[in-house]
């Protein structure tokens, strides 16, 4: 496999961390992309790229994120009000914790991996982690809507948002049962199935309930790469099928830190 080749397959995937990371798709794609271009300028980054497959390249472009000085071209044009204010409390804090938890959950890397990427030793790296799981548990309650029709998937999500200390404001295997909970309870928070019951689409769901209010989405669906090409508005945080509970549990958190939902009363 050629070097374009072993990229290629790997961008769907930085691209996944990019977003949820800076919880904004065209600011993730910015970083994606200058990961790219200092690629192609560095000639001895472009060999390793093809010796070590997806570390060097998360390596990479985790080099480019933490120098914190790329500027995001015409940014206000494309940034939404959600996306200002993720960017905003980006500027805020240092997220190296929730760099080494999504790239040991959301991106199933080892922790050494995680290590060799971030530059800093396991122990360092398992200490963020443990205080990233500190921060969830310290997130306010939200409600939450699942949009999902397997059954058994529903119910696993179900009991994960609540362990997490959310409540459920309602489930929906359709886009018409959707619309029937939004009418009784807005939720905080949307868990949504791509593929629905009847054939319609988790991603019409959540537009109807976008249209009425700004609210953070996970989409989880079997198919990633299909909806991560970087050619269109995209969903800033997927989950793949079959999950793992950490990998949902990190982006809630992630949706919460960077989303507008509202808490309990």
């Amino acid at each position: 496999m050629s070097l374009g080749a072993k990229v290629a397959a790997n961008l769907p995937y930085l691209r996944r961390y990019a977003r949820a990371l800076s919880g904004s798709q065209s600011t993730g794609d910015a970083f994606v992309r200058a990961t790219l271009e200092a690629v192609l300028a560095d000639p001895e980054l472009k060999e390793s790229l093809g010796e070590g497959g997806r570390v060097p390249l998360y390596r990479a472009f985790n080099k480019l994120w933490s120098s914190a000085y790329l500027q995001v071209a015409d940014a206000d044009t494309y940034l939404g009000d959600h996306e200002a204010a993720a960017q905003d409390r980006l500027n805020a804090i240092t997220p190296m914790n929730r760099q080494a938890l999504l790239l040991t959950t959301l991106e199933d890397f080892s922790i050494a991996q995680a290590a060799e990427i971030m530059d800093m030793s396991e122990d360092e790296v398992e200490n963020l982690v443990q205080e990233a799981v500190a921060e969830i548990d310290r997130e306010s309650a939200t409600n939450v809507l699942i949009i999902e029709d397997e059954p058994l998937i529903s119910m696993q999500l179900e009991d994960l948002v609540r362990s997490l200390g959310h409540d459920i404001c309602g489930t929906a295997a359709t886009r018409t049962q959707a619309r029937e909970v939004i009418e009784e309870s807005m939720p905080g928070l949307v868990l949504a199935d791509i593929q629905l019951a009847d054939g319609s689409s988790g991603l019409d769901a959540v537009d109807d309930i976008l249209e009425i209010a700004s609210v953070p989405v996970i989409f989880i669906t079997a198919y990633p790469e299909r909806l991560l090409t970087g050619d269109r508005p995209e969903p800033t945080y997927l989950v793949t099928k079959p999950f793992q509970e950490s990998t949902v549990r990190a982006a809630i958190s992630q949706a919460l830190f960077f989303g507008s939902s509202r808490p309990l009363p």
